[in-house]
């Protein structure tokens, strides 16, 4: 879906009108190009800087960066016609609040030599109730930095967290795996996260853009929208993937499936058996199945004081319940691969809530514990459970939204402007690729930090 307003401020004339009225400036943002994805990884050099207790965290970052070709530095000075690519700011030793101030000023005078959709990425330690007072403090802090950071960069650049558990090295597959994901463009509408890496679990693919070669993937919803798009970026990075949607869409999810070499299933996901009818589907096509992708979803909006029972509970069946019967089956030992990932969408709305959406905010909420719920058991069986949670996304859904509303959401997050459904595929693909192993239990906003909630 065209958004004109970005349209207009795109050109010389358009932007110095928005400067000179304190309007919105979006800027394109990057994304990857399907033809040659990670190409560049980032399009400048890397400055790496750390606290003054971090400098063997950032010189083993360092290190893997160069494993990847890029041009890393450690010195800030850059000449004149350069700008930076990103910075990652390492603060994985910091103890008490005092020592942040030296790295966050030294950042601060980085982002004026920021290039469009540059990255700005922190590495630090989770808080916990076991930590002196002192370093619980310098730890929290580092989340309200980077998230202020986030909200005063520009130009399509983004800023996120990698929050590391006690004794996790910078080194370990999930941590570089992450790091690799917000440093690229598939982060592109990805802003103001910090993303917590509990374990060391998880492997470096062969292929860096081709990660989920040899596995099978299904993707519930998958005749259009976001779930289209999953499908079509699973397959990118290398998987098989089968497609589920209603018979009523059955011909735009054949013509999604033949357009990435998939299998179609036609079914209710709300049927009891329909966990069961989709594993038999994956192991007679291919053996097996690695990947779940709950994606179908509905909306039946109104205000609570008009709400129906129909509304109400078919909303319910489709968004909350009929993933947690299907999770029935695939959560079962022996029912997935050996790296069983679950991957769910949740929603912003079920983060800070909507107006006229307490049915979906309900259900999407019930997401986010549904996978907090199944980490555990997903982890025992070598596997994670995750969600994302997208923001405005430029949907056949959104595009029903009345024009004023619909700017006024497109213009309520950081980057001042909607995501597209392959920004939300993105996400998904990287929390279900091998280097995600190390993160379960978490949800990922893919939202350009909107504007509320965290």
């Amino acid at each position: 879906m065209n958004d004109t307003y970005l349209d207009a401020v795109s050109t010389d004339v358009g932007k110095k009108v928005a400067k000179k009225l304190g309007l919105p400036q979006p800027v394109r943002l990057r994304r990857t190009d399907t033809a040659s994805p990670d190409a560049p990884l980032v399009t400048g050099p890397v400055l790496v800087l750390q606290d003054a207790w971090s400098r063997a965290s950032a010189d083993a970052v360092a290190e893997r960066l160069l494993g990847w070709d890029l041009d890393v530095r450690r010195d800030p000075h850059l000449a004149e016609h350069q700008r930076w690519g990103a910075v990652i700011v390492v603060l994985t030793e910091l103890e008490a609040p005092g020592q942040l101030g030296g790295p966050a000023l030294d950042l601060g005078e980085m982002l004026r030599r920021l290039a469009p959709s540059g990255r700005v990425i922190t590495l630090s330690r989770a808080a916990t109730g076991g930590d002196a007072p002192a370093q619980a403090a310098a730890r929290q802090a580092v989340d309200g930095f980077l998230r202020s950071v986030a909200k005063e960069l520009r130009a399509g650049a983004t800023g996120n967290g990698l929050v590391l558990a006690e004794g996790l090295p910078v080194e370990a597959t999930s941590v570089i795996g992450a790091l690799r994901f917000l440093l690229s463009a598939r982060s592109a509408f990805v802003s103001g996260q910090l993303l917590r890496v509990s374990t060391p679990g998880g492997q470096a693919p062969a292929d860096w853009t081709r990660p989920l070669a040899g596995q099978v993937a299904v993707v519930t919803g998958a005749a259009r929208g976001i779930g289209a798009e999953t499908a079509r970026v699973l397959a990118r990075d290398g998987a098989q993937v089968i497609g589920v949607d209603v018979p009523g869409a059955g011909d735009s999810l054949s013509t999604v499936m033949n357009g990435v070499r998939g299998s179609a299933l036609q079914l209710d996901i709300t049927a009891e058996d329909a966990g069961a009818r989709i594993l038999e589907h994956a192991r007679s096509r291919y053996g097996t199945l690695d990947v779940v992708v709950h994606n179908a979803g509905i909306l039946r909006d109104k205000l609570l004081v008009n709400m129906t029972a129909d509304r109400w509970n078919d909303l319910l069946a489709v968004n909350l319940l009929a993933p947690l019967r299907m999770n029935e089956t695939f959560a079962a030992p022996g029912a997935l691969g050996p790296a069983p990932r679950i991957l769910a969408l949740a929603s912003t709305s079920g983060i800070a809530g909507n107006r006229g959406q307490t049915n979906y905010a309900a259900a999407k909420a019930g997401i986010i514990g549904m996978v907090q719920a199944l980490a555990p058991r997903l982890a025992e069986l070598g596997g994670t459970a995750n969600a994302v949670a997208p923001g405005f996304i430029e949907t056949d859904m959104t595009a029903r939204i009345p024009p004023v509303a619909r700017q006024i959401a497109r213009r309520a997050n950081s980057l001042n402007q909607g995501g597209h459904p392959v920004d939300v595929a993105e996400a998904l693909a990287f929390l279900a690729s091998p280097q995600a192993g190390g993160i379960n239990g978490q949800t990922l906003r893919v939202c350009g930090q909107n504007l509320v909630g965290q």
